[in-house]
């Protein structure tokens, strides 16, 4: 490859609709493929993905979180449609999983007939997880558990819980962002994307006082000390104690 190559193809990232950010991420991982390819085979010469000029383009505006009341709307309407589509968006409406996290789902990563109701986020074939520490258990609660019954339910000759998102060569979570998406804003207006949940998820936690370090687990999101690292973290009771209180609109 040579740089005029490489500024080809962040001029095609950018037609995509790709952030300022995301290009940069792709490009920081093509440029590490190629030095340990290059350092590997002994190969000669310079990286042509590196130090490729980057346009000071303003990025995406910033996700805004769910409010309530749109909240609410989304969980009405998804249980009058009552569809595979609609079981994914609820699903995740209350559990504030990454879209590619419950579409890559399994029959089995559903556990209905416990005291408490879980499902269990873990690595498949057709779907890794961003980090380590996204590999969790969380509790069912409101509108996640009527989904996750209604999908378990739908899905009984299937391996997959959402056999129209994910089969065993890949998840389709790509295609679903883009039609829920829409769907969302369809239903609720624009400025929000199924990310949104996530943002949602940790501003309702912190309303009821849910420890940070229990946000960060219930999330998946990255431990910010060696100490989280330690112990076998919170148990599937105390965070369906918080998650209860959110999916139910109680205040601890």
């Amino acid at each position: 490859y040579v740089t005029s190559e490489a500024a080809k193809f962040r001029d095609w990232c950018f037609e995509q609709g790709m952030s300022l950010n995301t290009v940069k991420r792709v490009f920081a991982a093509v440029r590490s493929i190629i030095n340990l390819t290059m350092r590997e085979y002994g190969i000669k010469g310079t990286n042509a993905f590196s130090s490729t000029f980057m346009p000071d383009k303003p990025d995406a505006s910033p996700r805004r979180p769910l409010p309530a009341d749109k909240l609410r709307v989304i969980r009405q309407r998804c249980q009058t449609t009552d569809d595979e589509p609609r079981w994914l968006v609820a699903l995740m409406s209350d559990t504030g999983m990454r879209l590619s996290e419950a579409a890559g789902l399994v029959r089995e990563d559903i556990v209905l007939d416990a005291g408490i109701p879980y499902v269990i986020i873990r690595p498949h074939p057709w779907r890794r997880l961003k980090t380590k520490g996204s590999e969790r258990i969380l509790p069912l609660v409101g509108c996640s558990l009527w989904a996750a019954k209604r999908a378990v339910q739908a899905s009984q000759h299937s391996l997959y819980l959402f056999p129209r998102y994910c089969n065993e060569k890949d998840c389709k979570a790509n295609s679903a962002s883009a039609a829920l998406n829409k769907w969302l804003k369809q239903t609720i207006g624009g400025g929000y994307v199924m990310h949104s949940f996530r943002h949602s998820m940790r501003d309702r936690l912190r309303a009821v006082n849910c420890p940070s370090e229990m946000i960060d687990q219930i999330g998946g999101w990255s431990k910010r000390s060696v100490g989280e690292g330690y112990g076998e973290g919170y148990s599937i009771d105390q965070k369906f104690r918080y998650m209860g209180y959110i999916a139910d609109g109680r205040s601890p």
